[in-house]
């Protein structure tokens, strides 16, 4: 599924719960517009300090801040609130659109699609697009705002520590877009993993008693025990990268802290930048790295998503191969006739190239009784399964 589509899926999710996004977006907003205003007022505290000593103006500029902050901290309690419940009603959702739409599907589907990984996909692929709707949203949302309100102020400051200090962050962009691939396609092998497992284990579970009977406990330990350790496998892989891309990008978020600090100090000895400045500046890189660094998370919830989103849509996708006729219309039970005939029934099961039923007529008459009898394999549970139409044509 090309990108756009995954977008538009995920956009057709959160529609039916936009007030409760915008309601999440409108809080991260105010966030971080305080987490902007803040420094400000503590650069003019310091710049008091710098001249003169006033104990009340002090007291009074330090119950500002805390009154603000207290105020940044419940709005940043409420957008989380909002925007993980977002994604909480779309894991609800989608988990009620999957069990409805399973029960359209003709029995062939579950034929050729086992129980365990539809299992895995109901759950943990739900799960992850939960993790995208919700947090990917609010890390993307507040990346954006703290980039948008933070820099303009910094710039005014001063563009060329501004620069300096963000110089290093192109490159973590260009480290996530070199891992991206990666990150989903091993995303994509765990979860087929996980598919994997979940189906070995629901037939174990199911068929416990046949194993106990035929003693193949040891067959089936170790059938579990190789598929176990492919997931794990797939895991640390998958872990490898993620740890690689998060150190890789944290390390470098640090440098703009360190580049502060170094041009910073020499710009105060030499009396070209204020102390106030300076803090505010350093503030403010402080306040971009967590995000930024988040990024490297952010991006993979994201590719869990979408793998996941492909993974859902290939079920949602499937059109039930039986259903009423357009034209179909309700007779009263006073005037059924109970009249069965099958004219050149022929039935094929999927992926099989010799029909199981093949140009089967019959009829048979209200109130008669009739015996399907035949060696075993020659279709009596197929023809007693194609009668009331519990297999796809």
């Amino acid at each position: 599924m090309a990108k756009s589509r995954r977008i538009a899926k995920l956009s057709a999710y959160l529609r039916p719960h936009w007030r409760e996004a915008s309601l999440g977006i409108l809080a991260l907003f105010s966030v971080n517009a305080l987490g902007v205003y803040i420094p400000l007022l503590i650069r003019a505290s310091v710049d008091k300090l710098s001249t003169t000593f006033i104990l009340n103006q002090i007291i009074h500029d330090v119950v500002i801040i805390v009154l603000l902050s207290s105020a940044m901290w419940l709005m940043r309690m409420a957008s989380r609130i909002w925007l993980f419940g977002v994604g909480r009603q779309v894991e609800f959702d989608l988990k009620q659109r999957i069990f409805e739409h399973l029960l359209k599907l003709e029995p062939a589907y579950f034929a050729s699609n086992t129980a365990g990984d539809l299992i895995n996909r109901a759950t943990s692929d739900v799960d992850n697009i939960n993790a995208v709707v919700g947090f990917c949203n609010l890390s993307l949302a507040n990346t954006f705002f703290a980039y948008v309100l933070t820099l303009p102020v910094m710039l005014t400051i001063s563009v060329e520590l501004t620069l300096s200090s963000l110089a290093v962050y192109p490159f973590m962009l260009l480290l996530v877009s070199m891992f991206s691939d990666r990150l989903r396609k091993q995303q994509a092998e765990v979860q087929e993993q996980l598919s994997d497992i979940s189906e070995l284990i629901q037939e174990d579970i199911s068929g416990i008693a046949l194993i106990k009977i035929y003693a193949q406990e040891a067959n089936e330990r170790r059938a579990f025990s190789k598929k176990n350790q492919q997931l794990l496998t797939a895991n640390l892989e998958l872990a490898k990268i993620r740890n690689t891309l998060f150190s890789l990008i944290g390390g470098l978020a640090n440098v703009s802290s360190l580049v502060i600090i170094w041009l910073g100090a020499a710009r105060i000895s030499a009396g070209t930048l204020q102390v106030g400045d300076f803090l505010v500046l350093l503030i403010y890189v402080e306040r971009l790295v967590f995000p930024t660094a988040f990024l490297g998370f952010t991006i993979t919830a994201y590719q869990r998503g979408e793998v996941s989103i492909d993974r859902l849509e290939s079920i949602l996708s499937v059109t039930p191969k039986i259903k009423d006729a357009a034209d179909a219309i309700h007779l009263p039970v006073a005037e059924l006739k109970g009249e069965l005939t099958a004219k050149n029934l022929t039935y094929n099961y999927p992926g099989s190239t010799t029909p199981a039923l093949a140009n089967i007529n019959f009829t048979i008459a209200p109130g008669e009784t009739v015996a399907i009898v035949g060696a075993i394999g020659s279709g009596k549970s197929t023809l007693a399964n194609a009668l009331p139409r519990l297999l796809g044509y």
